[in-house]
């Protein structure tokens, strides 16, 4: 890795100001670490009418901690990058009626370099990315997701 991973402050900072939605959902950054992030979010702003959390924010959550993964190794490799996603899946295993946490990571972690190589040489690449969400100590969903990254040289 080129620099330093962003601390789970400056992470936290990022999202609230470049995709609110994080902020709304009171999401924050428990850790940053090089091949996971791990987000945590509350029941109450991401709560449905049964009294647990709404499919859609725990998909969202999911979505963001990999995205965050994603983006974060890029920008420590001084690849400056646009990350998008492109295709996801989640599975709901079980009804979240607390706090919960999203940790991602990637699915194959082999793929990485080529991945970097790829995005520097052609200015596009693709990459699958996992969450897996928890609460009270049980997994109660997982995610995976293709996110491809387009090279900030030329885009505008």
């Amino acid at each position: 890795m080129a620099g330093p991973m962003m601390t789970p402050a400056d992470l936290q900072a990022y999202l609230h100001d470049h995709i609110p939605l994080s902020a709304a959902m009171h999401v924050r950054v428990l850790s940053t670490e090089e091949d996971s992030i791990t987000l945590q979010a509350p029941l109450a702003p991401n709560i449905n009418h049964r009294e647990t959390v709404f499919g859609g924010s725990a998909s969202a959550v999911a979505i963001l901690a990999a995205w965050s993964l994603v983006h974060l190794r890029l920008k420590s490799e001084g690849l400056e990058s646009r990350v998008v996603i492109q295709h996801n899946s989640m599975d709901y295993l079980s009804p979240i009626d607390d706090d919960f946490t999203a940790r991602s990571y990637l699915v194959d972690r082999d793929v990485w370099a080529s991945f970097a190589r790829l995005l520097a040489r052609r200015g596009r690449a693709r990459i699958s990315v996992g969450a897996v969400l928890e609460t009270g100590g049980v997994i109660a969903g997982r995610l995976e997701g293709q996110f491809v990254a387009f090279s900030n040289a030329g885009l505008r």
